[in-house]
């Protein structure tokens, strides 16, 4: 029998860290340095939730 290798790799083989890539990001997006997010964003979801907020809290019964 003949082996493939002399003196085949052993040991630990270094992995490159994708960062975009971690299992604790759910949805991790590769932007360009110095990205910044649109005002409009924020505006929308500030009226969203406020929105949802009014929605829900009409769902229960107030007043005295």
């Amino acid at each position: 029998m003949t082996a493939a290798a002399p003196n085949p790799r052993t040991g630990q083989i270094p992995v490159p860290v994708d960062t975009a890539r971690r299992p604790d990001v759910l949805l991790r997006r590769r932007t360009p340095d110095g990205h910044q997010v649109n005002a409009w964003w924020m505006i929308g979801a500030f009226v969203g939730v406020s929105i949802a907020v009014v929605g829900l809290l009409n769902l229960f019964p107030g007043g005295s």
